[in-house]
């Protein structure tokens, strides 16, 4: 769920008379005239406040006939006040989404027929093009040097300075002879 959702239910509770609603509709499906009538409210009070509550997610209606019933979106109820409070700002996907973008931008310029064309001088280029020769190799796993470096001059022909740099960014651990990927 994200956080304009979570909001948007928030807003929607906070008002007396959407409460009542929510409190008559807890009893069973109803239509807004007889939800206009035992809550004293005119029908397009009840139409509006319905719109409101249906947005949030909180209702849901059917048509039956003439009338429009609503019944309550159980789901969303019964979502505890943590589930709300722990929704993610939708900036965040799109933050996430231009990431993605990026990567993918930054892979497709360095990267032709699975081999690096050239070392990227920027460190953010850098790190993905690395991370993506690190997904030749099995975390955890390790590596002699020999089976490192000719896994690595598979991609590109500088192998001691991808193998250091790797090191030195932290996705691959040198012990002794031994080189395993971290992540």
């Amino acid at each position: 769920m994200t956080q304009e959702n979570a909001l948007r239910i928030l807003k929607s509770l906070s008002d007396a008379s959407r409460l009542r609603i929510i409190q008559s509709l807890t009893q069973g499906e109803m239509y807004t005239e007889l939800l206009a009538e035992r809550l004293g409210l005119t029908p397009s009070t009840v139409s509006f406040h319905m719109k409101k509550l249906e947005e949030a997610g909180l209702v849901v209606s059917r048509k039956d006939q003439y009338y429009t019933v609503y019944a309550l979106n159980r789901e969303v109820l019964e979502m505890s006040l943590s589930d709300l409070a722990a929704s993610r700002p939708e900036q965040a996907d799109e933050q996430q989404k231009r990431e993605d973008e990026y990567r993918q931008k930054v892979i497709d310029t360095f990267f032709e027929y699975g081999r690096l064309r050239s070392i990227p001088v920027q460190l953010k280029k850098k790190r993905i093009c690395y991370e993506v020769i690190a997904d030749q190799f099995v975390p955890g796993k390790e590596y002699s040097e020999k089976e490192l470096d000719e896994i690595i001059e598979a991609v590109h022909e500088d192998y001691c300075t991808i193998r250091r740099d790797m090191i030195s960014e932290g996705i691959l651990k040198r012990d002794g002879g031994r080189y395993v990927r971290i992540r």
